[in-house]
């Protein structure tokens, strides 16, 4: 149902976000969702067409000209900034589609029922496990998981989202991660292979080959298929970044139901848009 007090648009039920995307994937197009940072970046995005907006920490950092893993660093309170972007930026230009917003649901801060009551009440459809401890590895990994901080409070995070009727997108980087998401009930699940490649401020050298991005994908879609086969599966991250390379990889992987763009689509845009805009002016003579 439409907003009871505008008539349109956020928020919606979790039941009704989840009919959206299945309406797509029927038509047999690819589902997008889209990072926002600003509003600006949100109004056009929906424009465009795309079917979720979510908002993360690092959509603020990835805008100021800097890169999205500064999301994942001590460089401000990852959900205020979340919440802010939403109340005074992107809910208030969007007209229709469902807004997701990005919960750092390893926070020990918060009461995270609590925090996703202040989610839902600001407008929000649902949520996304953003900063997630799923894209980090190592000593520092063990560290986190061993100091109470662990991935499975993002799980906890989630299974609190499926009580509150909030519809949950999800990160994970393994298949095994992928399966505790979809046993608490988490709608659409993320192989999320890496930070995006190219423009200004991409990886290179530290980016997953295409081959092993499609094979870590196609892995954690085979294992959530058996978990829980009515979730949404989506391709993130890494070389995965062009129009084509999703193309490339919606045919190469199979079960896969589209594509989570944040600098794919928000950072990429504007870096290529005003570099070739300012190309044109600088062009003209006297």
């Amino acid at each position: 149902m439409p907003n009871p007090w505008t008539g349109k648009g956020n928020p919606y039920t979790k039941q009704e976000v989840r009919d959206r995307l299945q309406a797509v994937v029927n038509q047999k197009k690819a589902i997008i969702a889209a990072g926002a940072g600003t509003g600006i970046s949100a109004k056009f995005i929906e424009k465009g067409g795309a079917d979720l907006i979510i908002i993360y920490n690092s959509g603020r950092f990835r805008m100021s000209g800097h890169g999205s893993t500064a999301g994942m660093m001590a460089y401000g309170d990852a959900n205020a900034v979340a919440m802010e972007i939403g109340e005074f930026e992107v809910l208030p230009v969007v007209e229709e589609i469902p807004v997701i917003c990005g919960v750092h649901g390893s926070d020990p801060r918060r009461r995270m029922w609590h925090f996703l009551g202040k989610v839902k009440d600001m407008g929000f459809s649902g949520v996304n496990n953003f900063p997630t401890h799923s894209i980090i590895d190592g000593h520092f990994r063990n560290v986190l998981e061993e100091t109470g901080m662990s991935f499975q409070k993002e799980v906890d995070m989630v299974d609190l989202a499926t009580k509150m009727d909030l519809f949950s997108i999800v990160y994970v980087g393994k298949p095994e991660e992928a399966v505790k998401m979809a046993d608490v009930g988490a709608d659409a699940i993320i192989a999320h292979v890496g930070t995006t490649v190219g423009g200004s401020i991409g990886v290179t050298n530290a980016s997953a080959s295409m081959d092993d991005a499609l094979e870590r994908t196609q892995k954690i879609v085979d294992a959530v298929k058996k978990a829980n086969p009515n979730a949404f599966l989506l391709a993130h991250g890494g070389p995965i970044n062009t129009p084509a390379d999703v193309k490339y990889v919606l045919e190469h992987c199979k079960g896969l139901h589209g594509f989570v763009g944040a600098s794919s689509l928000e950072r990429m845009g504007i870096e290529q848009s005003l570099t070739n805009l300012t190309k044109e002016f600088k062009a003209l003579t006297l």
